[in-house]
């Protein structure tokens, strides 16, 4: 087996054993201290806070062949939250699926449109992948409040990687780890 086979297996066994830790310690491993959340703005409603940890459903499917590898650096070109667009970031994940744009109300009547983005497997039962526009899906994120459990509607969807990222805010500089997710698209080669 070529050396690049074996660095990519051991970099899939340290992921799966931190996400593994994560998941039955409740406890983040990487955790510092410092901002571990998200503010999302851009769509109907002000910026809000988000948790945002390094837990992934247990069926995604990690990338064999990303375009970013973790570790790697990208420039992100997405505006999901102020300070994003045009943000430097180190890539934390890496997995294939399809996601989607979607329109949801939150438990306190808010209507969201447009939001991007949800994975597959971050449905309620879905069938089978790609879901078409209009489908009516629950939500089992939780990327912003009154999100997990709501009642959605697919506006879109697309297979693709998608990108777990850690990056500095652009406005701020405050530090966002596990930010979820950012499509292949919406990167750049860091220079």
């Amino acid at each position: 087996m070529s050396i690049k086979k074996w660095v990519s297996l051991g970099i899939i066994y340290v992921v799966v054993v931190f996400a593994a830790f994560t998941i039955v310690t409740g406890q983040n491993p990487f955790a510092s201290g410092e901002m571990e959340h998200d503010e999302h703005e851009g769509m109907d409603h002000s910026a809000e806070e988000m948790s945002s940890s390094g837990e992934v459903p247990p069926e995604l499917e990690v990338s064999e062949n990303p375009t970013y590898e973790i570790g790697s650096e990208a420039v992100i070109n997405a505006d999901h939250m102020p300070g994003m667009d045009g943000a430097a970031a180190e890539i934390s994940g890496a997995f294939d699926t399809t996601v989607y744009t979607v329109s949801y109300t939150t438990e306190n009547g808010e209507e969201i449109s447009d939001h991007k983005w949800v994975i597959h497997e971050e449905l309620e039962n879905p069938d089978a992948a790609p879901l078409e526009s209009g489908t009516d899906v629950v939500l089992n994120a939780d990327h912003m409040e009154g999100m997990d459990g709501a009642n959605a509607k697919i506006d879109s969807a697309k297979e693709t990687t998608v990108y777990m990222v850690d990056f500095e805010t652009t406005d701020t500089g405050e530090e966002v780890q596990y930010h979820k997710w950012v499509t292949e698209d919406e990167l750049s080669p860091a220079d």
